[in-house]
């Protein structure tokens, strides 16, 4: 797999870049300008180790064959990662192929840091059909950057998803290829008595089948087995609130734990006019 790290400014003007057979380093001796963009291009569909940020975790994620793209945060955007991301005048990215060891290995597979509201091409990718107030403190993509602190809210590293009082929220994660699942794991946030907390969520796999799933108020992880399945994509939704005063219950990081499938294709609907179709939120 050939692999590219690009750095190119908000007119599309290449910055910097590397290129490597199966392993790049970039390092880019400049502060980022509002607008910059960091691109991970893959001769082909992969697992890749990418480390786009010296202080953000790096993580094991699935591309299809093309290109990435994240736009570096600023403004409100910023709240979603650490306070020292993305800052100062050098950067170091490296993006690397996955070992076969890697792959194989049982993970949470819903972890993905680099995800983001545009993205479609890295996966897990994460979405909901609301995001309180569009804040970035409270996107979907806070469920599944592997940030687990939960007893407070509003910035890094408390970030969730938070659901804007909305009992029809519901909260898809993409896999980008089929997997084997067999554990769900959730971490409400547990700012108490800010936050409130929900009893019971749902969640719906790609091959139709769907699941209540009873939980407390507390803010350790909350873990499920499940019988073992070949799915897609799921979707938390059903979310039924405690009958407390807080008005807010949020989550703080879902995990779906499992293994690769072996030899599995990923299959990337389209519709009409070309555009990748997601499924749809229930």
């Amino acid at each position: 797999m050939e692999l590219t790290l690009k750095i190119v400014d908000a007119d599309g003007f290449l910055l910097a870049n590397s290129t490597g057979q199966d392993e790049t380093f970039l390092v880019y001796r400049q502060s980022y300008s509002e607008g910059d963009c960091v691109i991970v291009e893959a001769s082909e569909a992969g697992h890749v180790f990418l480390a786009l940020d010296n202080a953000v975790h790096p993580a094991l994620v699935y591309m299809r064959e093309g290109a990435y793209s994240l736009a570096v945060p600023f403004g409100d955007k910023r709240k979603s990662y650490s306070p020292y991301a993305f800052k100062g005048d050098i950067h170091r990215l490296s993006a690397r192929g996955a070992r076969p060891g890697e792959i194989a290995q049982r993970r949470n597979l819903a972890l993905n840091p680099w995800d983001d509201h545009a993205n479609c091409t890295l996966f897990p990718h994460a979405r909901a059909n609301v995001e309180t107030r569009g804040e970035a403190a409270f996107a979907a993509r806070n469920a599944i950057d592997g940030e687990k602190a939960n007893d407070n809210h509003g910035f890094w590293p408390y970030t969730s998803w938070g659901i804007n009082r909305d009992p029809q929220a519901a909260l898809t994660v993409e896999f980008g290829r089929p997997v084997r699942i067999d554990e769900i794991v959730f971490y409400l946030r547990a700012d108490f008595p800010h936050d409130s907390w929900w009893e019971k969520a749902s969640v719906t796999f790609s091959d139709g089948r769907s699941f209540p799933f009873p939980l407390v108020k507390s803010g350790a992880a909350q873990s499920f087995a499940i019988e073992p399945c070949i799915i897609q994509w799921v979707q938390l939704h059903g979310l039924v609130k405690a009958g407390d005063a807080s008005p807010f219950p949020a989550l703080t990081q879902l995990e779906i734990w499992g293994t690769e499938v072996p030899g599995a294709v990923a299959v990337a609907v389209e519709d009409e006019v070309g555009r990748t179709a997601f499924p749809p939120i229930l």
